[in-house]
């Protein structure tokens, strides 16, 4: 037998419990003058008695906000559903917003131009009251645009090297520098000279970021075998990018990959190819997980906490939401973790590939 859905309840159902018009109602749930302070905890009491909530629809249209907060991901959906950082990311999120009842609305588009589209329409249709923004661009639109729109928004990451503020935007970001010197300097401690950087998507700050400080360590040390490759995050590239690192005339001894996925498939390509790792490959993640640390030898990776990067990033746009200044502000930087994956190098003759 079919049941037939709940019924939400609405101003009428307590204006008739409470005996008061429509109109005293909306008064007293709106915190608006007009009814006695008696008749407004009445029917503040039967609303409550009844479950009822106000809808985001009419507090958009009466001004008052959305009660949400908009996320917008201009990245290859199959490389999502396998990285754990935006899991954790969105769990951290969710911790902060959750504790003011507000709520996260989350898609997924193709590029850049298709978010801003994203919140040009949410901003017409008063959906979000503000947004968390990820994967900031050289030269990137964003930031004028919300700023044109009003939107309050935070930058999960650094805008023009440092994150200066932008109007009603604030910045979170990690020193990306910073971590890849300290994975460069690992490498180069174990005797590694020949080092390739599996990197990300290449119009992203941070992969650019990575790979100019790639480049000043490797010039700093005399090191002329060293450089970058791009990829779109996904393990089929990472894999892919791998198999071509390995098959040439020098191949690296060491192989620093943009997130988990790509170093544990780098590292099943040097398994299926007979490189034994750490003896002839040492292999670095950007990101630990679980993933690292389940793998057989487990990866050496940068450890950082990234739901206290979600939760640092949602309490910095709710200062915004309260009516605080933009800032910028530096998380903390993410820390090596050296495991079984990287060891002394064999900077000997090419190794054999099969």
């Amino acid at each position: 037998m079919r049941r037939t859905p709940a019924r939400r309840p609405t101003i009428k159902d307590i204006a008739r419990r409470a005996g008061v018009s429509e109109s005293a109602v909306s008064f007293a749930l709106n915190g608006r003058p007009g009814v006695s302070e008696a008749t407004r905890a009445r029917i503040r009491r039967v609303a409550e008695e009844l479950g009822w909530q106000p809808s985001t629809a009419a507090r958009a249209l009466s001004g008052e906000g959305a009660a949400t907060v908009g996320l917008v991901l201009a990245r290859p959906a199959r490389t999502l559903g396998v990285e754990s950082f935006f899991l954790q990311l969105v769990s951290g999120v969710q911790e902060v917003l959750a504790g003011r009842g507000l709520g996260l609305l989350f898609q997924v588009v193709e590029d850049l131009d298709a978010e801003c589209a994203v919140y040009r329409r949410w901003w017409a249709e008063r959906r979000v009251d503000g947004l968390l923004v990820v994967d900031p661009r050289a030269d990137d639109p964003r930031p004028a645009l919300l700023d044109r729109l009003g939107l309050p928004a935070v930058v999960v990451g650094a805008l023009d090297g440092r994150g200066a503020p932008h109007g009603a935007i604030s910045t979170l970001w990690a020193d990306d520098t910073g971590a890849m010197a300290s994975i460069v300097g690992h490498l180069y401690g174990l005797g590694h000279r020949r080092i390739t950087h599996i990197a990300g998507l290449p119009e992203l700050a941070h992969t650019r970021r990575r790979m100019a400080c790639l480049r000043a360590e490797a010039a700093r040390r005399g090191l002329p075998d060293v450089r970058s490759v791009t990829t779109d995050y996904s393990d089929a590239q990472g894999a892919e990018a791998t198999r071509r690192e390995l098959a040439g005339d020098r191949p690296p001894t060491a192989l620093v990959y943009d997130n988990d996925v790509m170093a544990v498939a780098g590292l099943a390509v040097a398994a299926g190819r007979g490189v034994p790792v750490p003896a002839a490959l040492s292999i670095v993640a950007w990101d630990d997980s679980v993933l690292c640390r389940s793998t057989h030898p487990a990866l050496t990776a940068l450890v950082r906490d990234t739901a206290a990067f979600g939760r640092h990033a949602a309490e910095h746009l709710l200062a915004l939401l309260d009516g605080g200044p933009p800032v910028s502000v530096q998380d903390a930087v993410p820390r090596l973790s050296p495991r079984a994956s990287t060891g002394p190098a064999c900077n000997g003759a090419p190794r054999p590939v099969v």
